[in-house]
């Protein structure tokens, strides 16, 4: 192909993510063990089976693949196309071997050889911390993503999750609505927010982070894919924060990964009654997971150098959040509230509203992390804790 060097790369690595059986691991060692990605091209069998981990049939495979000028032409025909596609999306590739690749996220087993990201990733040294937990997220697990992502926030910490329902999309809200940095890694590709149809948060998302994604745009979104979307979060992150979680879920997943990675992982303790926090104290009770109940007990616990790279970075990665960032009807609504929670109908008569419009102001409260929702119909005003 007539591209550029830069551009070959990328073209070549998104060619080697086409030939069947050779995934992430494999594709990493190739690029450490060759001095020019293009030298793959170049290779027998052979010297194919040098690289660790690549036997014989996955070397014949390689070679078949690559001195096919059909398969070839058709895999840089492809990775022509999502390039274009990219480009229209106002998205980017970022590779393994590009300088800004993630460095810790280079470090884990199986990183994604490409990553197509919507916005700005993160610099190399800004500190980087993933929330998850579960889609049934309980109130009690919002506010404490709430008070956590905004302490970690103002401490110049990035957050990083899955822009799943429940508390991914709360640490995602809670981090841009007290003027942080948040980087959201799909299942999908970077043009598909299944959970976010009506662009409530991913567009803030890109504008203040990125959206992430290891799979092309176009492809299908499959149940496989979430685990893969997991180890990104962790290996993107110096640790991971379980918020709430039952026994199963993709949230332990990711915990699994982190510690496969080597990462810290850390648990908020939640009520013993509580289907949503059985998972999150097993973790506490197995001693795989620290024990938080403050940001900083994860700053303590991942060390001085962390703790320094946040001090660092708080006025890079934290801007107070703007003034105007409610409406004229949700200040209203707030200057009715207490630190004290108050009941719906009682709020109605205080503010004026009907109750449709009511709930209608209160649930874009909710996403701004301004008020918090408890059982009874009860609503908190966050601010004024």
């Amino acid at each position: 192909m007539s591209t550029t060097p830069v551009m070959e790369n990328k073209v070549l690595l998104l060619v080697l993510t086409l030939i069947p059986g050779i995934g992430p691991a494999r594709i990493k060692a190739i690029t450490a063990h060759l001095d020019n990605l293009s030298d793959v091209l170049y290779l027998d069998v052979d010297e194919l089976m040098k690289v660790p981990g690549i036997g014989k049939p996955l070397a014949l495979d390689i070679y078949n693949f690559l001195h096919n000028s059909s398969t070839r032409h058709a895999a840089e025909q492809s990775a022509g196309k999502q390039i274009a596609l990219l480009q229209r999306y106002k998205a980017s590739i970022v590779t393994i071997l590009d300088t800004d690749y993630p460095p810790l996220l280079k470090e884990i087993y199986d990183p994604p050889p490409c990553l197509f990201v919507r916005g700005t990733l993160p610099l190399a040294d800004t500190p980087t911390l993933a929330v998850v937990g579960t889609r049934q997220a309980s109130q009690y697990g919002k506010q404490c993503v709430a008070k956590l992502c905004r302490d970690l926030v103002r401490s110049g910490v990035v957050i990083f999750s899955g822009l799943a329902y429940g508390i991914d999309s709360a640490a995602h809200s809670a981090t841009l609505e007290n003027g942080g940095r948040t980087v959201a890694v799909l299942a999908s590709g970077v043009e598909t927010i299944y959970t976010d149809p009506k662009g409530k948060l991913w567009p803030k998302i890109i504008e203040e982070g990125a959206l992430v994604s290891e799979e092309w745009i176009g492809s299908e979104l499959s149940p496989g894919k979430f685990p893969k979307r997991n180890r990104i979060i962790s290996g993107f992150s110096s640790g991971t924060l379980v918020v709430e979680s039952d026994l199963k879920g993709g949230s332990l997943i990711t915990a699994a990964t982190a510690l496969e990675q080597n990462r810290e992982v850390f648990a908020v303790p939640g009520s013993i009654f509580s289907p949503a926090s059985r998972g999150t104290n097993k973790l506490i009770q197995q001693g795989v997971a620290k024990p938080v109940m403050s940001a900083e007990d994860i700053l303590t616990e991942l060390g001085p150098q962390f703790r320094k790279a946040c001090s660092t970075k708080a006025e890079i990665a934290y801007s107070a959040p703007p003034a105007n960032r409610f409406s004229p009807e949700e200040e209203h609504i707030l200057r009715c509230m207490s630190s004290e929670p108050v009941h719906i109908d009682v709020l109605a008569i205080a503010s004026g509203f009907d109750l449709s419009s009511l709930l209608v102001h209160l649930f874009e409260l909710e996403l701004k992390a301004a008020v918090l929702q408890q059982p009874g119909q009860f609503f908190l005003n966050n601010i004024k804790r």
